[in-house]
């Protein structure tokens, strides 16, 4: 399986990090090996000064797709969770500073938090306005919605399905609402997906 990422589809977020706005989603990979699971907790590695969380909306796909039109995409996933992509702020603005790509910021071990639990897309009301949050020592910390992407599910999987087959299993982290900021030794991380705590766990 593959973890995709997508970045700057809040327009707030990507203004408070004075990025450009896209006109079509910006997405960059993490291996199998920065996943962090079972609200293991997450330790700060010793070569950054200032890791950000970003919790996300996560989506698995459930087939193999490979060129999907937008109106087909719906059937290429059910279920829905929540997760953390852990960024290495520093390390990223060095690396965007020199134009390198993003890898040793966004791919190292245990960034991409998952939550062992999904939930079928067919519950919520409305899949296009799903709330999520995070909170941080019992205060929250971000807070979004689906309904603010600026892609929403069905347009991020036929973007990237045009330039990489997405297979079963395979996860979609679909981008980070603003309020970014980094984690320190001892934080604590709730996240929760329509009022349902989905993770809990320490900074170490």
């Amino acid at each position: 399986m593959k973890i995709i990422c997508i970045g700057r589809n809040y327009m707030a977020h990507a203004k408070e990090l004075k990025n450009e706005i896209p006109d079509e989603p910006v997405f960059f990979l993490k291996p199998d090996s920065a996943l962090l699971r079972n609200n293991d907790p997450f330790y700060i590695p010793d070569w950054t000064k200032e890791v950000h969380h970003e919790i996300e909306l996560v989506i698995k796909i459930n087939r193999i797709g490979k060129n999907i039109e937008k109106r087909f995409a719906h059937r290429y996933f059910d279920e829905i969770g929540l997760g953390i992509d852990f960024t290495a702020r520093d390390v990223q603005q060095k690396l965007k500073e020199k134009g390198l790509p993003w890898e040793k910021a966004k791919a190292f071990d245990q960034s991409a938090v998952i939550s062992s639990t999904f939930l079928d897309k067919s519950i919520f009301p409305d899949a296009e306005a799903i709330g999520f949050k995070l909170d941080i020592n019992g205060k929250t910390a971000q807070e979004g919605n689906s309904k603010l992407m600026m892609f929403g599910f069905e347009e991020i999987i036929s973007h990237v399905s045009k330039y990489m087959t997405l297979k079963i299993g395979d996860l979609i982290y679909t981008g980070t609402p603003a309020g970014v900021s980094p984690v320190k030794i001892g934080d604590h991380l709730e996240g929760y997906l329509e009022g349902k705590k989905f993770f809990d766990f320490l900074i170490k």
